[in-house]
């Protein structure tokens, strides 16, 4: 047995949870392990989060937004047990049913689904974010943009590109003036595989929240592009435009000006994902990553096509190779090189 698993039996063997049976679930992208505990007498179930502090991982922003959200009366995870110093949390187990997953099985429900996950924006942006969050403004956004120069285009093609400085100080510029205000919480991993359905809960409580660690103030289409341009699944156009106008509708906000918003978060979003991906490749060893960036690529480029992205548009185009399978397997042949 390693220390790290001596200490997280004797944390759960502190809990209500000691004896409880023990299965893995699928991790993310950090260097979290999440586990399911099933209770010896109850047969009740609940979720261990085992975030090392060696490896960089701290609960307490997990916590801090957890109990934020439950406040608001939405479905985050209860926290049942923790051990903050060493890293361990036991919460409420919200289930499997996730929207990655039940969509495929129930395909009239995916527009229900977005619909309810586009509602909780709706909520979650009536509420003042929670104290202490850093804004996710048009500097740090520049800078995140920055890891498709760095890691994707040298990943890609051995060497950086000499137009990085003038295509992202066009990017700030359009974020500047277009998604500049960071004046609600922004979850930031927003998206079908950390939304989960509850068909049993009321209104936007439907919709249980995961991976919410990261969150920021920010601007209010950041999370609406995290769900509706999903690097993990195809969302029907149809669906994206419904959702916006479903946005805009309820809150009241001029839809011309929230799109052009929402496409320069979106060019930001997709260029920092990129970068990302080619950084679990080529740094952690993660090559399932490069599958996913052609549909990146795709979102990317959809962005780039509206008007308010044309100042930087053909620069992006010109600094950035696609991510054809022949830089695919370049980046694979380099994974954790």
């Amino acid at each position: 047995m390693t220390d790290r698993s001596a200490l997280m039996q004797a944390f759960i063997a502190a809990t209500d949870w000691a004896g409880a049976a023990i299965a893995p679930l699928a991790g993310d992208a950090s260097n979290r392990r999440y586990l399911r505990l099933t209770h010896t007498t109850s047969g009740g179930t609940a979720v261990l989060m085992d975030a090392p502090p060696e490896r960089g991982e701290d609960v307490r922003p997990f916590l801090h937004i957890a109990r934020y959200l439950t406040g608001l009366g939405l479905s985050a995870p209860q926290i049942l047990a923790q051990d903050e110093t060493r890293g361990f949390l036991i919460l409420e187990d919200l289930g499997d049913a996730l929207f990655a997953r039940v969509i495929p099985g129930a395909p009239q429900m995916e527009d229900p689904l977005y619909a309810a996950a586009t509602d909780v924006l709706i909520d979650l942006h009536r509420a003042r974010p929670p104290e202490g969050l850093k804004p996710y403004g048009p500097e740090t956004m520049t800078d995140m943009a920055a890891l498709a120069f760095d890691w994707y285009l040298t990943g890609a093609t051995g060497d950086n590109s000499p137009q990085r400085a003038e295509t992202l100080a066009a990017l700030h510029r359009l974020l500047r003036q277009h998604a500049a205000t960071t004046d609600v919480i922004v979850l930031r991993d927003y998206h079908a595989e950390n939304l989960l359905w509850l068909p049993e809960r009321i209104g936007a409580a439907r919709v249980g929240l995961l991976d919410f660690q990261d969150a920021m103030t920010g601007h209010r289409a950041y999370d609406l592009v995290s769900v509706l341009q999903d690097a993990r699944r195809d969302v029907p156009p149809l669906i994206e435009t419904a959702m916006i106008a479903r946005y805009c509708a309820a809150t009241g906000i001029d839809q011309t000006i929230f799109e052009a918003a929402y496409h320069c978060l979106g060019a930001q979003r997709n260029l920092r994902i990129l970068g990302v991906f080619a950084r679990l490749c080529l740094r952690d060893g993660k090559a399932h990553y490069v599958d996913l960036m052609p549909r990146v690529w795709d979102h990317l480029q959809r962005d780039l096509d509206h008007p308010t992205l044309s100042p930087v548009a053909d620069l992006l185009r010109a600094a950035l190779p696609a991510p054809t399978s022949a830089i695919r397997e370049r980046l694979r042949a380099h994974c954790a090189s």
